[in-house]
């Protein structure tokens, strides 16, 4: 792409740009009056993510897809990169307890069956849904049509997981285990680290084996920053350094799922459809409150709309924001099934690819590799039926042609 297209682009897009930057100002400064400064930062480091990710394109469902199908790593090897850094950062202030004084905790959760079956219908979603849950927030922030569908109904799936927790909320577990706790900080963190080098090394033999070269992560197309394409190690380290800045105001990590539940069973609330304050899920004590709290000042349905915000101002710096209405009814089909199966997953693994995979391993949880392990068949299975769909027909490969962003996810 030339220099003088890149800036027609701009120029063209800065309405827009302008429009959304305002939307952020706007939103940090009525959060911030009403809530404190803390859940103002917080705004910040959503629009932070969501232009990171957008910049990158970087998506969990494509990273695990084109493993599953090519043996091409260098998505999953960003990941490993992501894990690798969070880690890092997580464990020792997770080992101390406090940061300048303020305390801080990890999500661990029970390792059981209910996270695997979750992970398990998740991993089938992010295939059908056209992507995970950070990658669905973003590409709808740049317009994407089907994956606001995708958006509305895991909204669905995580309001119907929540209000049926009754059949899976009692499934064999083991209790919370943090490796971090049980091994000390030293050896959990070279432990962590000695898997994070193998899992590298493995998959990068893998694709030298099947392509003879393995793909950079570090390589970045276009001619400027904000522009240009990132690479995927850039947007690992960004997630990774804005996961632990979420650590640092929240004072536990990164999480995305239970903004869904909260946001569907409110609405039934108040189109006097159902009464979710003496459901099961929102009776228990780590969520009671939640459910009583105005949305805005709900701290992941904060940082939730901020990623959408942050995906719309990098597609508009960018010059890329485009939304149609020509989206094959197949596609859609795909979305609102795939949109289920993320939300219904997401809320019985305890966390998605955000708050169970990457916040739970970053924390020590085992419940976190649990997730992966499961989510990995899942994505299989889900790729085997994106042919029922059309998922990944000539109109698609055009689209992905395109769009250099969308095509990653």
């Amino acid at each position: 792409m030339s220099v003088d297209l890149i800036r027609s682009q701009f120029l063209s897009a800065r309405p827009f740009v302008v429009g959304v930057a305002a939307v952020a100002a706007i939103g940090g400064f009525a959060v911030s009056a009403a809530t404190g400064w803390r859940l103002g930062a917080l705004w910040l480091v959503g629009i932070a993510l969501g232009f990171a990710l957008h910049r990158a394109g970087f998506g969990f469902s494509a990273g695990f897809r084109v493993l599953l199908r090519e043996g091409k790593s260098a998505q999953v090897r960003a990941q490993i990169l992501m894990l690798g850094a969070a880690v890092v950062l997580f464990f020792p202030a997770l080992a101390f307890g406090t940061v300048l004084g303020a305390p801080v905790r990890g999500f661990v959760m029970p390792a059981g069956v209910g996270v695997a079956l979750g992970a398990l219908l998740f991993g089938v979603g992010m295939q059908l849904s056209g992507g995970c849950i950070s990658g669905t927030l973003y590409t709808v922030g740049g317009g994407s049509t089907r994956m606001m569908v995708t958006l509305a109904f895991a909204v669905v799936g995580a309001t119907l997981a929540a209000f049926y927790a009754e059949l899976w909320s009692d499934l064999p577990a083991l209790p919370p285990l943090s490796l971090l706790s049980e091994l000390g900080l030293a050896p959990a963190l070279a432990l962590h680290l000695a898997v994070f080098v193998l899992a590298w090394v493995a998959l990068a033999a893998i694709e030298r084996r099947r392509h003879g070269a393995v793909q950079a992560v570090w390589r970045r197309s276009g001619s400027s920053l904000l522009q240009g394409v990132w690479p995927y190690a850039w947007a690992a380290l960004a997630l990774a350094l804005l996961n632990f800045a979420t650590l640092l105001l929240a004072g536990r990590p990164w999480g995305i799922s239970q903004a869904f539940a909260l946001w569907g069973s409110q609405a039934l609330d108040r189109l006097g459809l159902a009464d979710p304050v003496f459901w099961p899920f929102w009776e228990d004590p780590t969520r009671a409150e939640a459910v009583h709290r105005a949305l805005w000042r709900d701290t992941t349905t904060v940082m939730t709309v901020g990623i959408v915000v942050g995906g719309a101002l990098a597609a508009g710096v960018a010059g890329s924001f485009a939304t149609t209405l020509h989206v094959p009814l197949r596609h859609l089909v795909a979305s609102a099934i795939g949109g289920v199966l993320l939300g219904a997953g997401a809320i019985v693994a305890t966390g998605c690819n955000i708050s169970a995979f990457f916040s739970g391993i970053a924390s020590g949880s085992l419940h976190g590799w649990l997730w992966i392990a499961a989510a990995l068949p899942g994505n299989w299975l889900g790729v085997q039926l994106r042919g029922l769909f059309a998922l990944d027909g000539p109109a698609a490969a055009a689209r992905a042609h395109h769009s250099p962003i969308t095509s990653r996810i």
